[in-house]
């Protein structure tokens, strides 16, 4: 196990173009009291957020388990938009709007005001060049977010998100499909949360903390003492792996160990084809122990998951 991912030349010509975003939606938070408002409720510093920036955040429940994860965007110094899982949008709207109170913020979905695009290699060096992770190019109402690249055996695609007022014209480019976008952020080795993992995991489970979705110097939000708890405690036992399967998986699918059947193990929290046809690529969080073990889709006697290189570095324990 952990040998390097065997992809094709093939793969590399894939993952350069522009590819929609259908499954992305948008929350705009417009008020004096956004960035203050949203530092309160967010796993990440926003009131240091610079105008024309983006950082990775997760919005928790009072025990830590992620609601949503977002790509948070301040446009303005009253204004900021969350890019997130469109299936987890109407109920993170009506969860934030909760909290709003007398604070002077208006929350509102504004999916149908934005484009928003996912950029794979040439398309998105040619706007954000070696830009690290979360850095953002503001160019004329526009927005071009650094994501975590695509790790191909010892190679890095860089991805991007383009956000954009509608009434811009789309960036230029090879149309791709969202199911080759969805396999590069596999390849990537993070990811947004979506409902069929709605509240497994606390951040660290899907790495966040490694990626820049956890600042834990910030104040007091929803679920801080648990996130930071687990971080200083030294109690992480779960983390989110990078696995090839010779089947489809499904985010929420459980995986087992053949050392525990009778307990699932670790979750599925994305999963995408190889544009080659050559079998299937995931994110699986789970006990760092099953993992050393073996881990299999469905029951203990299912397909064995194989172990992938992760694209980046885990913080160290504290």
């Amino acid at each position: 196990m952990n040998t390097p991912a065997n992809t094709s030349p093939a793969h590399h010509l894939a993952l350069n173009g522009v590819s929609a975003l259908p499954h992305w939606g948008v929350i705009q938070a417009q008020g004096e009291d956004a960035a203050d408002f949203l530092h309160k409720q967010l796993s990440n510093d926003v009131l240091l957020l610079p105008v024309g920036q983006s950082r990775l955040a997760a919005f928790c429940s009072a025990k830590g388990r992620m609601q949503a994860s977002l790509i948070v965007v301040k446009t303005a110094p009253d204004t900021i938009l969350l890019v997130l899982s469109l299936d987890l949008l109407a109920q993170t709207l009506k969860r934030l709007s909760m909290f709003v109170l007398r604070a002077k913020v208006k929350m509102t979905d504004a999916t149908g005001q934005w484009q928003l695009r996912g950029l794979l290699g040439d398309r998105a060096k040619v706007l954000l060049g070696d830009a690290a992770p979360w850095h953002t190019v503001e160019m004329a109402g526009a927005y071009a977010v650094a994501l975590y690249p695509s790790v191909l055996s010892n190679d890095q695609v860089p991805r991007a998100l383009w956000l954009a007022p509608v009434s811009k014209a789309l960036p230029e480019g090879p149309e791709l499909s969202s199911d080759v976008w969805q396999w590069a952020e596999v390849m990537s080795g993070v990811t947004l949360l979506t409902q069929p993992v709605f509240e497994a995991f606390v951040p660290q489970m899907l790495n966040y903390e490694s990626v820049g979705g956890v600042n834990f110097k910030k104040g007091c939000y929803p679920g801080q003492e648990v996130v930071a708890r687990s971080q200083f405690r030294g109690t992480l036992k779960r983390r989110t792996a990078l696995v090839h399967s010779k089947v489809s998986l499904m985010p929420g699918q459980d995986v087992f160990t053949p050392a525990d059947p009778e307990q699932a193990c670790a979750t599925v929290v994305l999963s995408a084809a190889r544009p080659d046809g050559q079998g299937f690529d995931a994110l699986v969080s789970g006990t760092l122990e099953s993992m050393q073990k073996g881990w299999h889709a469905g029951t203990a006697e299912g397909a064995a998951l194989e172990l992938l290189p992760l694209p980046y570095a885990l913080l160290a324990d504290i």
